[in-house]
């Protein structure tokens, strides 16, 4: 006889018989622990065999066994893990008198341990980077110190602090002639940047009226103060002889092609996002597959056509050609974007608007844009970031020191086969992203919320 099916009444609350997982399933997180214990065990001893006959040399340093004091290392803070998640399970349901797991606990204790440790090894080479800006010996090689008892000085994984100094730094501003009406701006600007950094750190609860206005105000004088930097600040306040001295410059005209790009990116992307996703004209289905047709070349395979058609234009060498190469680019992607942000408007605020008189062109302009301010921001932001860090185009169509942007000049420190400027190097890639760190990390909620705009339709 077969057993009657469950009846609603049978179930438990939430309408679902909730099933134990199986053995396979609660062995799986030991099993995989298990092969990563033995593939490091491997690891360790095809590098102890490998480095026979190598135990020290002018970047690499031997630790006799040292692999088995790793794993010693990662035992004893599993072992302190187990401790602490036995207690923390004990207090778990001792307040809250429900049963809790232990093996859950402990699972997530070890990937706790193990993200940390992803996240040391992730963020070292960064730490690399800034430690060689700041070495004046102009390599980015670590000088073990074999000397000193302290293993992370003879294995080279910490720097000699006796001999850090901005010397690196200094040679950028070899030469730079500020007027002071520059520098006055330049306090206005970070007294107001200085402003939103403390306001954002000291928000708590819902802010009041008066708190938005200052802020829409200090991001205004910071933007302005910004834009009359970029604007009025010329090559002839450069006068140092060194392509590391003009590095300012390049800063200034990637501000400048990559702030140009991104207005006209919104100029563009809104109009035609608009038009696909209002107008109905012929064409239309096929010129949006074009769209995402052109998407799946790289750009480097229009760089012939791109570097011989702003030639015969009269626009090689030039920003303009640079602005309106970056531009073309990003018509395609922007324009997919704004059309699904468009699509999950309620159309019928466009249809009142036109009933009371207003033509297409004033409910794009009175009723869209003003509901868009968050989409067009993303778009500024995503193609700022994009020309800024781009290297390929801007390397093609750029000739000379004064035109160069921060990708071509950085290229340049490192050019020479035997005079490599590696500190000046680091120094500059460390000062050229701070720009691009300030704004993702200012308007991180316009990426966020711009890549998932459009995803719901009225």
């Amino acid at each position: 006889m077969t057993a009657a099916p469950k009846t609603p009444s049978d179930l438990p609350p939430g309408g679902y018989v909730h099933r134990e997982p199986s053995l396979l399933r609660r062995a799986l997180p030991w099993l995989v622990t298990a092969a990563l214990v033995i593939a490091l065990i491997v690891l360790g001893q095809a590098l102890v065999q490998n480095m026979q006959g190598r135990q020290k040399s002018f970047s690499i340093y031997f630790v006799e066994r040292g692999w088995v004091r790793f794993l010693l290392f990662l035992l004893a803070a599993s072992g302190v893990l187990a401790l602490t998640s036995l207690l923390g399970q004990r207090i778990g349901m001792a307040r809250t008198g429900r049963r809790i797991s232990y093996a859950a606990v402990l699972g997530d204790q070890l990937t706790h341990l193990f993200l940390i440790l992803v996240v040391l090894v992730a963020v070292y080479p960064l730490l690399y980077v800034l430690i060689a800006a700041f070495d004046p010996r102009n390599s980015l090689f670590a000088f073990p110190d074999f000397e000193n008892p302290n293993i992370l000085y003879r294995s080279g994984l910490m720097p000699r602090l006796d001999v850090l100094s901005t010397e690196n730094f200094a040679k950028l501003f070899e030469g730079v002639t500020i007027p002071g009406w520059q520098l006055l701006l330049a306090g206005v600007g970070g007294a107001s940047l200085a402003t939103l950094l403390l306001m954002l750190v000291g928000r708590f609860g819902r802010d009041s009226v008066g708190l938005q206005r200052t802020r829409t105000w200090a991001l205004r004088v910071v933007i302005a103060a910004l834009a009359a930097l970029v604007l009025f600040m010329t090559p002839a306040q450069f006068t140092g002889f060194s392509n590391e001295s003009k590095f300012l410059l390049s800063v200034r005209n990637t501000l400048f092609v990559s702030g140009v790009t991104g207005v006209l990116a919104i100029l563009l992307s809104t109009t035609a996002g608009y038009a696909m996703a209002r107008l109905r004209f012929p064409g239309r289905f096929q010129m949006l597959l074009f769209f995402i047709f052109i998407q799946m070349f790289p750009v480097f395979l229009a760089l012939v056509a791109v570097y011989k058609l702003l030639t015969d234009l009269g626009l090689g060498n030039t920003f303009t050609g640079l602005i309106l190469a970056y531009s073309g680019g990003a018509i395609a992607f922007n324009t997919w974007i704004f059309k699904g942000y468009v699509e999950s408007l309620p159309e019928s605020l466009e249809e009142a608007a036109m009933v009371d008189g207003a033509t297409r062109w004033q409910t794009f302009v009175k009723v869209v844009l003003p509901l868009s301010g968050g989409i067009m921001v993303f778009i500024f932001l995503n193609q700022f970031i994009g020309t800024y860090a781009e290297f390929i185009l801007a390397n093609v169509l750029l000739t000379g020191v004064e035109q160069w942007t921060v990708g071509v000049m950085l290229r340049s420190f490192t050019t020479g086969q035997f005079s490599t400027k590696w500190g000046v190097f680091a120094a500059a890639s460390t000062l050229g992203a701070l720009p691009i760190i300030a704004l993702f990390y200012g308007f991180q909620n316009y990426f966020v919320g711009g890549t998932v705009s459009g995803g719901v339709k009225e």
